[in-house]
């Protein structure tokens, strides 16, 4: 009599393929988690620079005074600025003087703290206060 082939995976070799992935997994993974904190990052830092650029229309607006500029609802109080799932929330630090302002991005939501908050002010001064550098990361500075 003729013995009919058995066709299938041995138990061997599904442990060596879900090994394989789980390999995968534990390199892909931190990448994808670094490149998706980097990118929320990014959008912070543009939606800082909108706002600069919000309030500097409202000083020309305003007799050359950012008073009044925190109540005026000219600057995005999130990120993202469009609506939707905060992962960084952005306010003036203090109340803006006649000369003077500092905003602040900081982390909230999905965006891990840890990663430190973004702040500029009217001067132009960009901080990160991760490791309390002098400017912003991916910026391409010296400290950075």
């Amino acid at each position: 009599m003729k013995q009919k082939k058995i066709e299938g995976f041995t138990i061997i070799e599904l442990l060596i393929t879900v090994a394989i992935i789980g390999v995968i997994v534990a390199i892909a993974y931190p990448a994808y988690r670094n490149y998706v904190i980097t990118s929320k990052r990014a959008d912070a830092m543009a939606a800082l620079m909108t706002a600069v650029q919000a309030v500097e229309r409202f000083k020309g607006n305003n007799n050359f005074s950012y008073v009044g500029v925190d109540t005026a609802n000219v600057i995005p109080t999130q990120v993202p600025v469009d609506g939707g799932a905060a992962y960084y929330s952005i306010a003036f630090v203090g109340t803006p003087t006649t000369a003077a302002y500092e905003l602040r991005a900081t982390p909230t939501g999905s965006q891990p703290t840890t990663d430190g908050s973004l702040s500029i002010d009217h001067s132009g001064a960009k901080k990160w206060s991760k490791g309390n550098k002098s400017c912003w990361p991916e910026s391409g500075g010296d400290n950075c």
